[in-house]
């Protein structure tokens, strides 16, 4: 893949990430803490329960863009980390931060 090309993708893939960890910071509601309404303390806890697992999940594709600049950086974007076997174009403008080709991922999740 060209390398401007794996720049532009993995610059879009930055912005997503980073644009989506804003939407998941805890967010008040202005409504007062109520004891006598544990309706709103668990609506409230629950928001922000799942606000923390999808930032971890963000966090974890933000790790996984930095990685893929680095192999951008030292020329090795685009080939496995595993085996050095390239990973097809189509996967990589899918699915810009891919360390493995498709049948390297699918042996590792069986």
């Amino acid at each position: 893949m060209d390398p401007e090309r794996a720049a532009e993708l993995l610059r879009a893939e930055r912005l997503r990430i980073e644009r989506a960890l804003i939407t998941r910071q805890h967010q008040d509601d202005a409504e007062e803490a109520d004891d006598q309404d544990p309706g709103n303390l668990g609506a409230d806890l629950y928001q922000d329960e799942l606000d923390e697992g999808l930032r971890g999940d963000l966090e974890a594709q933000l790790a996984a863009v930095e990685r893929a600049e680095e192999r951008l950086t030292a020329g090795t974007y685009g080939l496995s980390v595993e085996s050095g076997e390239p990973i097809p174009d189509e996967r990589l403008e899918i699915f810009p931060t891919a360390e493995l080709t498709v049948e390297e991922e699918r042996a590792r999740e069986n």
